[in-house]
């Protein structure tokens, strides 16, 4: 559903779902036509908004919970009223203060990535998650190749996300300075602004083939990154981190135990949230997943508000936040859009 025409209403009924749900979203109880009647702006009598009601309902969009006098929107009726129906929301001076000193003084890339988790889950009480960047996406900056002694060597490899990773490798022969440095050198203008991904295959291939046909800075490069590529890890490249589970502890809306302890799995394993990340990956601003739209049931009692990241005009990765289908939605995407400019800015200002 994407615009008023695949759900054609009213605007007396469009009035009576957004005034629902803002009260429903405001206070967790279901909402009745004299409630709705009384303290709101409708200025509709409890029998006209009976009927308004009973038109939504056989729309889909809202239900009686239970055999309660009142009705709760559905997750249709949450994707109506966020598509159609909401205008995104500001968040507030306070709040945008937090945001402009969440990353200041802080250099390195894995402490501003959790930084973000942890400032999405304080800012909407709700747990906060970022998929840190993905091998495929992460391109080589730079290669620096250091004597250690006589066989040993520390490499150096800086990524465009700011990443830094030293390594001592084990030589066969002892290299001089100037030999490393021109290694180091042939390396960088070779492979610069390539992916990871891309350095690796291609390292392979070399390793495979006959060095002797190699010059010797080639040759040296080859050995020394070589072994550098083979000992990185994808563990260390893909994964999510999670701020602020907790707080999901004092909803409401998670107070059957046995939902509660399988999402908190979901936490444990990450492997859904990051498939989740993903799909976020390849769409442009924030993307909202409202119950089963996620496409796990674990998650259906949860919407997923998800925007990614760039650096340096890659995108890389992306930030969510993870709660009820009951959420103050203009404020969360609001938060979620905003820390994924931030936190690209970060990323990006931590690698030059």
């Amino acid at each position: 559903m994407s615009d008023k025409e695949d759900l054609p209403l009213g605007s007396r009924a469009e009035m009576v779902l957004m005034g629902l749900i803002s009260k429903y979203i405001s206070e967790g109880s279901p909402v009745g036509s004299r409630t709705l009647s009384r303290e709101t702006d409708l200025d509709l009598s409890p029998a006209t908004i009976r009927n308004v009601m009973s038109d939504l309902e056989e729309h889909g969009l809202i239900e009686a919970p239970h055999t309660s006098a009142g009705r709760v929107p559905t997750p249709k009726g949450y994707r109506f009223f966020i598509n159609c129906l909401m205008d995104t929301g500001s968040i507030n001076q306070d709040a945008l203060a937090d945001y402009d000193d969440a990353f200041s003084g802080i250099a390195d890339p894995k402490s501003i990535l959790t930084s973000a988790s942890e400032m999405l889950s304080q800012i909407t009480s709700f747990a906060g998650m970022v998929s840190t960047p993905s091998k495929i996406n992460i391109k080589f900056r730079q290669i620096e190749f250091l004597k250690l002694s006589q066989q040993t060597v520390l490499a150096i490899l800086v990524t465009n996300d700011g990443q830094v990773q030293n390594r001592v490798l084990s030589t066969s022969k002892e290299y001089s300075d100037s030999e490393l440095v021109e290694a180091a050198n042939f390396f960088n203008a070779t492979y610069g602004a390539w992916s990871l991904d891309e350095v690796r295959t291609d390292l392979a291939q070399h390793m495979r083939a006959d060095h002797r046909d190699m010059h010797r800075e080639m040759r040296t490069a080859i050995r020394m990154a070589g072994e550098l590529f083979e000992n990185e890890t994808d563990a260390e490249l893909e994964s999510v981190l999670v701020s602020g589970e907790n707080n999901l502890l004092a909803v409401p809306d998670f107070s059957e135990l046995e939902k509660i302890k399988q999402l908190f799995d979901t936490f444990k394993t990450k492997q859904v949230l990051y498939d989740l990340l993903q799909k976020s990956m390849t769409t442009s601003g924030v993307q909202i997943f409202i119950g089963e739209e996620s496409g796990y049931k674990i998650l259906e009692d949860c919407s997923v508000i998800a925007a990614p990241y760039e650096v340096d005009s890659t995108r890389v990765g992306v930030v969510g936040v993870i709660g009820p289908t009951r959420m103050q939605y203009e404020e969360v995407i609001s938060a979620v859009d905003i820390t994924a400019r931030l936190l690209g800015s970060a990323l990006s200002n931590s690698a030059h």
